[in-house]
This record gives C-alpha cells, structure tokens and sequence, in this order.
C-alpha cells in the first residue's frame, strides 16, 4: 500500500462519516451532497431507493425531529480501483422514537460502491445494508428511561 492508497482510504473514511453525521443531525443539503447523480440505496429487505433526491425524500419525511438518530460506523474495509472504489462496514445503530415511545437498536454490514468525480471527490454511488439484528424496546418498559436532552425539543 502507498501512500496515495492512505489519501483514498482516509477521503472514503471521511465520506462515510459525513454521511452519517448529516443523516444524524438532519442536514439534508450536507446528506444530498454525499451521493453521486445516479446513487442507490437498499437498506435492509424493506427500503429500496433510486437517486438521490428519492434517499433524501425518503430520510426527510421519515426521520424527522421525532427521531433522534445515531449511526456509528466503523472497521472499513476498501478496495479501490482508479476511480471506483467498493466499502464494507459495520453499523451500529439506535434510533429513539420520542412519539411513539419505542428505543430501536440495530447491528449491520454496509456494503458501498463510491465513485470519484471529475472535480476529484468521493461521493456514494451505491449504499446498503444488511441487517445482523434489530431490536425494539418501549419506553414503559424501561422504567428508568429518561430523555435528559434532546437537540430538537
């Protein structure tokens, strides 16, 4: 490996984590940018997305304030060729739906394709998981369970 090799694994590492830090914090016009004119999306056997202004669409209305978000992803792995690149990484997610009183946590592999653009920067032309576990859990059910701050409230 060279260093050039370091460059493109450290840019796909910083792609990856811009995409889940927008998804996170709702930054839809940040969100939008991280995915190539032509990008797919397939999370899971449930949702499945083409372009994206459809992947945003979809985030937008569904993850809204009501939940709080968090995806941690780590142990990339990447093979890169010219200008095309392939990921895989592991998920882990919760996602706490303060109207419907429900925590949601979830372990998946990412499998992405990325493309490199003639302005020279990485974007998503493929994203998609395949999920390990999901578990649900009602707030009235955790007794304890107490949102002490919440970005959006």
């Amino acid at each position: 490996m060279d260093a050039a090799d370091l460059v493109t694994f450290r840019e796909l590492e910083e792609l990856k984590y811009r995409y889940t830090r927008a998804l996170d914090h709702k930054d839809w016009e940040l969100f939008a940018s991280c995915f190539t004119d032509d990008a797919t999306a397939v999370y899971g056997t449930r949702l499945e997305f083409t372009g994206p202004a459809e992947i945003v669409a979809y985030m937008r209305e569904n993850l809204g304030t009501n939940m709080i978000t968090l995806h941690q992803v780590h142990h990339p792995e990447f093979t890169v060729d010219g200008d095309t690149a392939t990921g895989t990484w592991s998920l882990m997610d919760r996602v706490i739906m303060t109207d419907y009183r429900f925590l949601l946590d979830g372990a998946s592999t990412y499998q992405d394709r990325y493309q490199r653009g003639a302005d020279g920067v990485w974007r998503i032309a493929h994203t998609g998981y395949e999920r390990i576990y999901e578990q649900m859990v009602s707030f009235d059910d955790v007794p304890s369970f107490n949102l002490t701050a919440n970005k959006w409230a």
